[in-house]
């Protein structure tokens, strides 16, 4: 049930600590640092010889989970010239690459300037800018071609970037032309592929079947090129889903590394494979604490209002699924107690869709205590329409120091337990219930 999921003793503490800080009701959010860092080294250690793994900083690009990742990774994926900035103040300088469509004249100018590693180019029309751009700096620029390329239905996940019509790279069919374009620019110079694909990517097995797809591609995407040896990079994006109704299992990350890693030693010319995650390295170390207002029985539902809501956390009703709750009494010696019932968690705003979980089973819930929704670390607040109806914005609060222990990844655990489960169940064992 929702109410046996966890919060860390460090988590818990700066809660309380922020609640009796409060003059008003409260709601914030909380980021555990060491589980972050835990997470990231994990991800890393899980990976094969030759491959690397940048953060996608829009998941979360508050300079504290920058800084803490920074240090980990190999570097950072950019989109804007506001991430470029972030990305530049981080307090471990980190190779970065700037991608993503409609990039400004003005962006790709300041890129450069800054050491840009590398752009990932989405259009032709964006190949003729850049050239331009980098010719009136005589700057000399590596490039990568984002590719969207024909996929089976069968690789399909809840968010498709390629493989059907989007505003995002270059059609297959259109590669040819592209890379001849790059080529004959004197001032760019092509050094690789970039494909995202799909986004909440849940199945190992699926993603490992796309990312062998575009190994079978890679020798015919580099012969494209005139000079094919200079061509090395094949960054497959990321698109690692997290699963928020079922947090004890998720995404099996060593699995397909290790499958990955195979599939590589096999290759004669193996590409320098990069994956840009964000979600997967993020969204395990964030929780969002709000405070009961108001309880309430609207035609036979049950309806906890609290402080926040999707202005603060927009995650749930962004992703179309209700997040899991964990309640905290404000007396704990009541933990636990009085009726249990089904509860839909509702925020302050003035429609009927600021909702955050329907139908929580809870037990004894009251006006003054609060509900922690975990997995707040990704795409939570930085894609929130925080100043609808004029609330004040919640307080972001770091917890902890990044070399403190912590488990080693927290979704990489979760993994393992669901891989023990289905063994077990394999083996005749009769499987722990998932928690919802």
């Amino acid at each position: 049930m929702a109410e046996s999921l966890s919060i860390p003793d460090r988590i818990r503490d700066a809660i309380n600590a922020h609640r009796q800080a409060c003059d008003e009701p409260m709601a914030a959010f909380f980021y555990d640092l060491p589980a972050l860092a835990a997470q990231g080294r994990a991800l890393k250690a899980a990976l094969p010889p030759g491959v690397e793994l940048y953060y996608a900083i829009k998941a979360n690009s508050e300079a504290a989970i920058i800084d803490t990742l920074a240090p980990i990774v190999d570097g950072l994926e950019l989109s804007s010239g506001g991430e470029i900035e972030r990305a530049c103040a981080c307090s471990t300088p980190r190779p970065w690459v700037l991608s993503g469509p409609g990039k400004l004249d003005s962006d790709m100018r300041e890129a450069m300037m800054r050491g840009v590693e590398a752009f990932h180019v989405e259009s032709l029309g964006e190949v003729e800018r850049l050239q331009a751009i980098a010719a009136s700096l005589d700057s000399h620029q590596p490039v990568l071609l984002r590719i969207n390329p024909a996929l089976p239905e069968a690789f399909s996940s809840r968010l498709r970037m390629a493989g059907t019509a989007t505003p995002f790279g270059i059609d297959e069919t259109q590669l040819s032309e592209a890379v001849q374009a790059v080529d004959a620019a004197p001032n760019l110079r092509l050094v690789g592929f970039h494909i995202h694909a799909m986004s909440h990517q849940a199945c190992e097995r699926r993603h490992q079947r796309l990312l062998a797809t575009y190994l079978e591609r890679w020798p015919h995407w580099r012969a494209l090129a005139s000079d094919p040896e200079r061509v090395t990079q094949l960054n497959v994006g990321g698109g690692i889903g997290v699963n928020y109704l079922r947090p004890s299992e998720q995404f099996d990350w060593p699995g397909l590394c290790q499958a990955l890693g195979q599939q590589l030693a096999a290759m004669p010319e193996p590409p320098r494979v990069r994956f840009e995650i964000g979600r997967f390295l993020s969204a395990f170390c964030g929780y969002y604490a709000i405070e009961v207002l108001d309880t309430k029985i609207s035609h036979g539902e049950g309806f906890l209002v609290c402080r926040g809501g999707t202005h603060q956390f927009r995650l749930p009703a962004a992703q179309g699924h209700d997040h899991p709750v964990i309640h905290l009494p404000r007396d704990s010696q009541r933990a636990g107690e009085g009726e249990r019932r089904p509860w839909t968690v509702v925020g302050q705003l003035c429609t009927p869709k600021d909702v955050l979980s329907r139908k929580q089973e809870l037990s004894g819930v009251a006006v003054g205590d609060l509900l922690v929704l975990p997995l707040a670390g990704a795409y939570g607040y930085n894609i929130s329409h925080a100043d609808f109806l004029c609330h004040p914005r919640p307080e972001q609060r770091f917890v902890g120091d990044p070399l403190q222990e912590a488990p080693d990844g927290i979704g990489l655990c979760h993994a393992r337990d669901a891989r023990e489960r289905h063994e077990g169940e394999s083996k005749g064992q009769r499987p722990a219930e998932p928690l919802r």
